[in-house]
């Protein structure tokens, strides 16, 4: 018999009961505590409350096992700055005051210093970190980190989180961050960025096809992509991107009413939530035209009532997809009536149907970006490592970007700002300085840049100062171009058969060599062509080569080139010597070169009266100094520009240091 429902009592279900029991746990553990701290128990104290720390961790969200980095072990006993390495600097443009900068050392040091000079000053930010992959080509601690690392994702978590945190303090309120990374670490890399810039500022995830031919991985999938992560602040907008040829030759049709266009269907692709939208076009079948027939709308239904019914030679259309699903038209009844005669048409749809299409036109030259980037131009190979080696010589740096992927990531973070300041980190072969130059002579900017980077296997010094230093004075070469024109893959049971029928394995060759011959006879005006025959691999492939002639016009720049250094904290002199250095921050917050002959600085008092400012027209002074200038030092200076240097330049380690 079964029992009266009244009489069964639910089971009690509590969603958060880990949580309560943690929160019973923690209130008798301040008990603990209360009552160490009034026995005066301190060290009880402390570990009872090292206890309540661990049990507060996070519970959502990425966890990882913290780590210790000894660049951050150094900043206790030491105070970072930057050095001048004079010899580096160089000037193409005299007329510009302006200058970019290149930082040679960690490049922890190197934003924490950033953070005395730019903080809420960075428009864009475009960073290409180690990507972890487990092939040792990457250190933590000195040590490289491979796949038989344990902690390798945690070490990862630990090096990015330090730098990441520093960098969104960096950025204005409008500015975006570009981070790239493989799949090897983009799980972690998305927590990790939620979690410091907000889930809700993630703009975007952009997948990248840099490896058109593909990289084979252990599970057989042909790797061609990575991803380009777009992280905001509250009032980030992205800015556009340019057509390629197959996207702008998509508005082949021409007319006297506006831009060019490509005809679209006029049912709206996905939209199903506007009932207003939702209405009957009567179509006539020769296609000449079509109307809106007489309409009531019913506003408890929420439906319009048809008044009227098709003439003849008249057929009623909805916006029904190809599924059968009710979708809604593109504008509305209004909007069709202002916009019939210019904008709108009858054309046959894929079911051969007639049907209202409306003219799609290119309004702008440029775009908004879509999230995946498949242009030719996007490949790492030919226009990163081998554009790299055109300009400084092969074998210089690993993994270069594409100069061009480089170019629209910075035209989407910066909201095409043809002022903006831009920040990359993990500076490496100098993609984004140069991506920055290239940009300011498509539209005549003047956008700068700030590279940071390690001199490991001196990068800095070879690879990204030698191509900055290049680019600027124009370079000059041969480029080597290559192509794979023939491939074909042989699995083993297709080798064996070769050998009971030898002529399937001459039909292949034959069509190797007929791709040799088509290649070499395409090519016959090139300098240096060959192709070759490779069977690797389980591939038989045929490559073809030449070389041409190359000549990059000058990007013509200012650079200024620092070097992290340190001063011990314990130093008798440190507030002497923290003062002289000053002056590197002085230059890097205002992009100045403080030897200009219409530019200088004043630190201390004395140097008013001591220095010559016949032709200066701008000062960085010391707000101390200037607020005890005497009535003529005042009026030595009345004509000339005067700005404050902040004293928080090293305010915090002063009084750390009780000076």
């Amino acid at each position: 018999m079964a029992k009266n429902e009244e009489s069964i009592k639910p089971l009690e279900f509590e969603e958060k009961s880990k949580a309560n029991e943690r929160l019973k746990t923690l209130e008798y553990l301040q008990n603990l505590v209360e009552n160490a701290q009034s026995e005066r128990r301190m060290e009880d104290v402390k570990n009872l409350n090292e206890i309540k720390r661990l049990i507060n961790n996070k519970k959502y969200g990425l966890v990882w096992e913290e780590h210790n980095e000894d660049v951050e072990e150094l900043m206790k006993k030491n105070i970072p700055l930057f050095k001048e390495n004079k010899e580096k600097m160089f000037v193409d443009v005299p007329e510009d005051k302006s200058f970019n900068f290149l930082l040679e050392g960690d490049n922890l040091h190197s934003l924490h210093l950033l953070e005395k000079t730019h903080k809420s000053q960075i428009d864009a930010i475009y960073i290409d970190p180690p990507y972890n992959t487990g092939a040792k080509t990457w250190r933590y601690n000195n040590t490289y980190v491979d796949s038989q690392d344990t902690f390798k994702h945690s070490k990862w978590i630990s090096f990015m989180n330090s730098r990441l945190k520093i960098a969104k303090d960096l950025l204005r309120d409008k500015g975006i961050i570009v981070v790239t990374i493989d799949d090897y670490e983009i799980e972690n890399l998305t927590l990790l960025m939620n979690e410091i810039f907000g889930e809700e500022n993630h703009l975007g995830t952009v997948i990248i096809k840099s490896n058109p031919q593909g990289r084979s991985s252990v599970t057989g999938f042909q790797v061609s992509h990575e991803y380009a992560l777009f992280y905001g602040r509250k009032n980030s907008k992205i800015g556009r991107i340019k057509r390629n040829n197959a996207q702008k030759s998509r508005y082949k049709e021409q007319d006297e009413f506006g831009s060019p266009f490509e005809w679209r269907n006029f049912r709206a692709q996905y939209s199903t939530e506007s009932p207003t939208m939702v209405y009957p076009i009567y179509v006539k079948k020769d296609l000449s035209d079509f109307r809106i027939p007489k309409l009531e709308w019913n506003d408890k239904k929420k439906e319009y009532i048809v008044l009227e019914e098709p003439m003849e030679g008249e057929s009623v259309t909805w916006p029904i997809d190809a599924e059968g699903r009710m979708r809604t038209w593109k504008w509305s009844i209004d909007t069709v009536n202002k916009s019939k005669d210019t904008e709108m048409g009858v054309r046959l749809d894929r079911q051969k149907k007639p049907a209202v299409y409306y003219k799609g036109r290119m309004i702008n030259e440029d775009m908004l970006p879509f999230t995946f980037w498949d242009a030719p131009e996007y490949s790492a190979s030919t226009f990163g490592a081998n554009l790299l080696a055109d300009i400084i010589g092969k074998g210089k740096f690993n993994y270069p970007k594409s100069l061009h992927a480089v170019e629209d990531a910075l035209r989407v973070a910066t909201g095409n700002n043809k002022d903006a300041l831009i920040l990359d980190f993990f500076a490496g072969s100098g993609t984004t300085g140069h991506a920055v130059m290239t940009l300011n002579k498509e539209d005549n900017g003047d956008r700068r840049f700030i590279l940071a980077t390690n001199n490991e296997n001196n990068i800095a010094e070879e690879v990204t100062y030698e191509r900055l230093r290049n680019i600027s004075k124009g370079v000059a070469g041969k480029t080597k171009h290559e192509e794979v024109v023939f491939e074909k893959k042989i699995n083993l049971s297709q080798l064996k058969s070769f050998t009971k029928k030898p002529e399937k394995l001459s039909d292949l060759i034959d069509m190797a060599e007929v791709a040799k011959s088509e290649y070499q006879k395409k090519n016959s005006d090139k300098e240096k062509v060959t192709s070759k025959t490779q069977f690797k691999d389980g591939i038989l492939k045929v490559v073809g080569s030449y070389y041409s002639e190359h000549k990059f016009e000058p990007l013509p720049m200012n650079l200024k080139y620092y070097k992290t250094d340190y001063i011990e904290k314990n130093n008798e002199a440190l507030e002497f010597e923290l003062l002289n250095n000053v002056r590197t921050l002085v230059e890097l917050q205002n992009g100045v070169d403080l030897d200009s002959s219409t530019i200088d600085i004043i630190l201390e008092l004395y140097e008013v009266d001591e220095k010559n400012f016949e032709s200066v027209n701008t000062i960085y002074i010391r707000r101390q100094v200037r607020v005890v200038l005497t009535p003529e030092q005042e009026k030595k200076l009345s004509s000339i520009k005067l700005i404050d240097i902040p004293e928080s330049f090293f305010a915090r380690e002063m009084k750390e240091l009780g000076l």
